[in-house]
């Protein structure tokens, strides 16, 4: 695993990051297409593995699975090379978007917008039909897949989230879904988990002290490294403590927030990268605030992430763990159903031309590549407002 392959991660999801638009759910169907199906990089199971991972992790979800396929592929360079390839196109947006916030008009761009959540609806689908083609010859599979999804939707949030992979796992115990053995037992090595364990506390309990000098890049690494431990499900999960962390103490005026978290729907990428902009425009922040907010964001991802691979490693050459893992594998499908069915569906369909529209994007995602379906989404979004 050498410099060349931590290159070569880099620039698979940089260009994963210009075309990543739609949210979490989209993008992890992004990964899937691309380094499950086309690269190749790692089967269907390794990849829920890895989904349900980072479900079971604070923070953004899309970008923890990111950082996991980059250390399968690279080690820890290839963990730190995803994260840096995937969110810099975003990161370098919201910077830039943070110096122009009171002059965009986003009234003007929502129709853009509208046509972008369309192509996150198409690509969302077709990750989750492709998935579900794992579980079609196993009734039992498929029950389980729509239990996952009505308990997701039916407790919302990740309280259904958890519940469903608790099932999954459960279930998959009980009925002995998968059917591979298990590899040789080994332990897991203290040294390969400890570390990262201790610097995520050590920055838990040192980063308020250092904000307790009133420093204003203290104050946004504390507030925004809270928010990346503390708050499961990343995205739009995390904006309330945001909101908390910059705007009550007034550290950013809540219209430019509000400014802010428009502004993200429009970029592609995580949408925690608004950390990017929120630090740009947080009093005494400029760029340097920008880094400091964005790095503090994620840093507690890339720790736990580093400490949870070997955990995960060593956990599966067990028979039990093997399947409860085919379980949780199999509750993911539901997870994705379920998010497709609430927030993306609604929020992508709210008309008859919005709908023949998905279904063209969802049929063109046969032969035409992402980089190019999500523009034109956009461009025929536009053009549908136009004609209306």
């Amino acid at each position: 695993m050498g410099a060349g392959r931590a290159i070569e991660v880099f620039l698979q999801f940089l260009r994963l990051g210009v075309v990543g638009f739609g949210g979490p759910v989209a993008h992890l169907g992004l990964f899937h297409r691309r380094f499950v199906q086309e690269l190749g990089w790692l089967g269907e199971g390794r990849f829920a593995q890895l989904v349900a991972l980072a479900q079971l992790l604070p923070g953004p979800a899309s970008s923890q699975v990111a950082m996991a396929i980059g250390h399968g592929r690279a080690g820890l360079a290839g963990l730190f090379a995803a994260w840096l390839g995937f969110t810099l196109p975003a990161a370098g947006l919201m910077t830039l978007a943070g110096a122009l916030a009171l002059k965009l008009d986003l009234a003007a761009a929502r129709p853009f917008l509208d046509g972008l959540e369309v192509a996150a609806l198409a690509v969302v689908a077709d990750a989750w039909w492709r998935m579900l083609a794992r579980q079609r010859d196993d009734h039992s599979r498929l029950v389980l897949v729509a239990a996952a999804a009505l308990l997701t939707l039916t407790l919302g949030g990740s309280t259904g989230q958890f519940a469903a992979l608790g099932l999954g796992a459960l279930v998959g115990m009980v009925l002995g879904l998968d059917r591979a053995p298990p590899g040789e037992a080994a332990g897991v090595r203290l040294g390969a988990v400890l570390p990262w364990l201790v610097a995520f506390f050590l920055l838990l309990g040192l980063l308020p002290l250092w904000a307790s000098t009133g420093a204003p890049l203290a104050r946004l690494a504390d507030g925004f490294y809270r928010a990346g431990a503390l708050v499961f499900g990343g995205g739009h999960v995390v904006l309330p403590l945001l909101a908390q962390g910059v705007v009550a103490p007034g550290l950013v005026p809540e219209p430019l927030f509000l400014a802010g978290y428009g502004l993200a729907q429009a970029v592609p990428g995580p949408l925690v990268s608004l950390a990017a902009y929120l630090g740009m425009v947080a009093e005494g922040g400029g760029l340097a605030g920008a880094l400091v907010a964005l790095l503090a964001i994620y840093a507690p991802s890339l720790l736990l992430v580093a400490a949870g691979l070997p955990l995960l490693a060593a956990l599966r050459r067990h028979r039990p763990v093997l399947h409860a893992l085919a379980g949780v594998e199999v509750a993911v499908v539901g997870l994705l159903l379920a998010a497709l069915l609430d927030p993306v569906l609604p929020r992508a369909v709210d008309g008859p031309g919005q709908l023949l529209l998905a279904l063209a994007a969802f049929a063109g995602l046969r032969w035409l590549p992402v980089w190019f379906l999500v523009p034109a989404c956009a461009l025929a979004a536009r053009l549908l407002a136009a004609l209306g």
